[in-house]
């Protein structure tokens, strides 16, 4: 008869395992939210563990070291944002948590910045909120809107977390307009107000589609355009007018224009060439502030395009003879002084032939005066004789024998050139 005891062993050993997943998969309580001040110092008891029971702590699922532990207590010292996590402790001898708490680490709110403006009036206006210092840890805004003692409806923005809008109930009205706020944290609680009346809130949103384009044949005018911004609802019966400013790229100082109406206006002082920078802002006619300065434009007055210079070839000299016209250019022959004291006599030259013009022109470069003088011909060169009046450039007194004189032949006629150096 079989005995069964092997039976008996595995039921006590399966029983324990259920007990040990149970105790480590077992659902867990809640962890407990705690908030502490930014700097503060704070001491986390592990639950209602005895001060002497041996336990460890972690935060986040990492160990922390022993010596953060007074007992069984976790206590941490100047409180940083980084301190802000998930505490847990547990037994030594299991991993079975004993506590946790959910510890979160911020600041009190300070007094909210409320501000409200009208920016599609007639129709209403708005009123915005937000705190001048972080808290790092969740705030609940709560904003009233009175009109004399009647309270006024103020619908949240959809988009916009921290704005909220009013109708206009009655337009023109002389009853001034309070609007409180207060905001309140885990740790603290602050609120503010403000009073005004209707018209001092009105601002309009900035000029739309500001566009500058340079004013063709006139390099010193731009010409701007622009449109009324499209929040505002009735531009016809409450106008606006508008304040234009710009300025070169290049320099920091505005040159400022107002505008009772229209939405054009001409630049006429603008620096040629330069690039500026235009900006508009718009006001209601009679009541409000002036809008913050629109999108900038950027435009350069108009410039002429550079014209392309060309040069036209020079017609060669003409000359009585019937050449090619492959044949060389004419030259020039130099001769010194005594060439010319020998009658003409072509005995002793120094030069070489070169072109007339580019033996006038050195001639030209290195002498105070230059006269040249047709002759006769090139076997016997008559005295000079005044040039003619297009070819002269300046009348000087007959030179001294000493002034060094060139005989220029170009085809069958003959120049005498009469230059003075300067030494």
């Amino acid at each position: 008869m079989a005995v069964p005891v092997p039976w008996a062993c595995c039921a006590v050993l399966a029983a324990a395992t259920a007990v040990v997943y149970a105790q480590r998969h077992s659902p867990q309580e809640a962890p407990h939210v705690q908030y502490e001040r930014l700097g503060s110092d704070v001491t986390l008891p592990c639950g209602t563990a005895n001060w002497d029971a041996a336990v460890m702590w972690q935060v986040n699922g990492t160990d922390l070291a022993p010596d953060l532990l007074n007992g069984s207590q976790l206590v941490l010292r100047g409180l940083e944002l980084g301190h802000s996590g998930l505490y847990a402790c547990f037994h030594r001898d299991s991993w079975h948590p004993r506590h946790q708490v959910l510890l979160h680490v911020g600041l009190p709110p300070r007094e909210p910045v409320l501000s409200c403006r009208s920016n599609t009036y007639p129709k209403g206006f708005y009123c915005s909120w937000h705190l001048p210092v972080p808290t790092y840890i969740p705030n609940t805004f709560n904003v009233t809107v009175m009109h004399g003692s009647k309270i006024m409806v103020c619908e949240k923005d959809p988009a916009l977390k921290n704005r909220c809008h009013i109708r206009y109930m009655h337009l023109f009205s002389t009853i001034k307009y309070k609007v409180s706020v207060s905001v309140s944290n885990a740790l603290g609680h602050n609120a503010t107000a403000i009073t005004f009346d209707e018209f001092t809130i009105v601002k309009p949103d900035p000029p739309e589609n500001v566009v500058a384009r340079p004013v063709p044949s006139n390099p010193r005018r731009l010409e701007v355009t622009w449109q009324t911004p499209s929040t505002w609802p009735d531009p016809e019966s409450f106008p606006l007018k508008f304040f234009l400013r710009y300025r070169p790229l290049i320099q920091d100082q505005w040159q400022h224009v107002e505008l009772s109406d229209g939405t054009a206006h001409t630049i006429t002082d603008a620096y040629a060439g330069k690039e500026y920078i235009i900006q508009v802002a718009a006001k209601d006619n009679e009541i409000g502030t002036w809008s913050d300065w629109s999108v900038a434009a950027h435009a350069t007055p108009w410039t002429e395009e550079p014209r392309h210079l060309t040069t036209e070839a020079q017609a060669p000299e003409t000359t009585t003879s019937t050449t090619s016209s492959l044949a060389p250019p004419p030259t020039t022959k130099i001769c010194d002084t005594g060439e010319l004291d020998s009658g003409g006599g072509r005995s002793a030259p120094f030069g070489t032939r070169v072109p007339v013009t580019l033996a006038l022109a050195a001639a030209a470069a290195t002498a105070s005066s230059l006269l040249i003088c047709p002759t006769l011909s090139p076997q016997s060169p008559a005295p000079c004789e005044d040039t003619p009046a297009h070819l002269q450039r300046s009348r000087r007194p007959e030179p001294s024998p000493q002034t060094p004189v060139s005989i220029l032949h170009t085809g069958r006629r003959t120049f005498c050139v009469l230059f003075r150096h300067n030494l």
